[in-house]
């Protein structure tokens, strides 16, 4: 869950990445929110932006540093990168009537979800759209909820003008920045981790989508998530913000961890195949459209049949089918050049515009470029044939299916 990140693209054979997105998400006149790592980050050669109202790393200087170097570390076996996503936004949810509640403003299957258990979901609006993306976990006596740090501030307004219209017991606790977030990625995150855990954590039963609070580092009032957003296995940690420093200064302090910036995180996510909220989906975007009607569950599953969230009459038929769509997010690849946002994709004649790119980059793995983007649903495909218009000039390239990288996502074993 990345906000208006990085498009890192190929220019004379080199990764370089725009600094226009992270300036965009950055116009209040407000100053900047340092998070508790802002010294640390300056100390290890952070290159800083302004993202989502903070100063955050896009990259680091150094031997082990740069978009290029920084991604290819998050891929290689045993190894794992240290990323801050401080900004993002850390609700828990309170009431006996918490879970009701929360299924009216998303359209996942939150009762269902077991103690400990969690899911990827879409807070929708009245029409359908997307207003954000986010991370719920059945944390027992609270919800937990994770969201983009740049729509956190509209997400938790909507959520009021929804709390004023419910007959419930819920209330709305944002933590602000007393809890610092970081993830940890690639696979060798569970060793790393694994030294900041209490005697007896067993991390090898620890599913993927699922949390628990604990102590890290021996420090109390901690909580760690198996989960991540660059297709490979990795974990969320929450901290107080008072023992941030102590806790990052641990992890980088083992050879195999690498700081890591906003740059390679876009990349990573890219080659996954997953969603840049503000570029792939918005609040103008449905979840069919964005090919993520599986945070719905399946055709028969409880939640497409009740719908009973905001603006599922707009998504899906009573029977739980859903309604039809003119256009749908595809992956595309074979163009010689990286297409960035907004360039437009043709048919094969050339003729006729069929979509847009929304994400494109070089693949740092692949070696080549790759998009994902969005086109007549007539043209959605795999192995259909496209041309988009790059730098003025058309280029083939073909529609394929995502990930682009194989995902490596944390399985218990049998």
């Amino acid at each position: 869950m990345i906000k208006s990140a990085a498009s890192t693209l190929l220019r004379q054979g080199k990764i370089s990445t725009s600094r226009r997105a992270f300036a965009a998400a950055a116009t209040s006149d407000e100053p900047l929110v340092k998070t508790a790592l802002y010294d640390l980050h300056k100390e290890l050669g952070g290159d800083m932006v302004p993202f989502a109202g903070y100063e955050l790393p896009v990259l680091y200087k150094g031997e082990n540093g740069g978009v290029m170097k920084e991604h290819l570390w998050c891929r290689e076996d045993g190894k794992a990168s240290l990323f801050d996503v401080s900004h993002m936004g850390q609700i828990r949810w309170h009431g006996k009537d918490r879970t009701a509640f929360i299924e009216k403003l998303v359209v996942g299957d939150i009762a269902s979800l077991p103690a400990g258990s969690g899911c990827l979901s879409l807070i929708t609006n009245a029409q359908g759209g997307i207003i954000d993306d986010t991370v719920i976990t059945n944390a027992g006596d609270y919800i937990y909820m994770v969201v983009n740090g740049a729509t956190k501030f509209g997400d938790m307004k909507h959520f009021k003008e929804q709390l004023e219209q419910f007959d419930g017991d819920v209330s709305m606790e944002y933590l602000e920045e007393s809890m610092q977030l970081f993830a940890v990625q690639g696979p060798g995150a569970a060793e790393a981790v694994k030294k900041l855990l209490p005697d007896g954590f067993d991390l090898t039963s620890m599913a993927f989508m699922t949390g628990t609070d604990t102590t890290l580092d021996g420090i109390k009032g901690c909580r760690i998530t198996r989960c991540g957003y660059t297709g490979e296995d990795g974990f969320e940690i929450a901290m107080p913000a008072e023992h941030a420093v102590s806790i990052a200064s641990k992890l980088i302090s083992d050879p195999t961890v690498n700081p890591t910036g906003l740059g390679a995180r876009d990349s990573l996510r890219l080659e996954a195949g997953l969603c840049l909220y503000g570029n792939d989906i918005d609040a103008n975007t449905t979840p069919t459209e964005a090919a993520l009607g599986w945070t719905m569950g399946g055709p028969k599953s409880r939640r497409r049949l009740e719908g009973g969230f905001i603006g599922a009459e707009n998504i899906l038929k009573p029977d739980g089918k859903f309604k039809a769509i003119s256009r749908k997010r595809v992956g595309i690849m074979g163009m010689k050049a990286p297409a960035r946002d907004h360039t437009e994709i043709y048919d094969a004649s050339g003729e006729n515009k069929i979509g847009e790119v929304t994400s494109g980059t070089f693949s740092p793995c692949l070696k080549k470029p790759i998009a994902m983007g969005y086109v007549e649903k007539d043209a959605s495909k795999a192995g259909t044939e496209v041309l988009l218009k790059i730098r003025g000039k058309m280029q083939k390239a073909e529609v394929t299916k995502m990930p682009f990288v194989e995902s490596r996502y944390y399985r218990v074993p049998e």
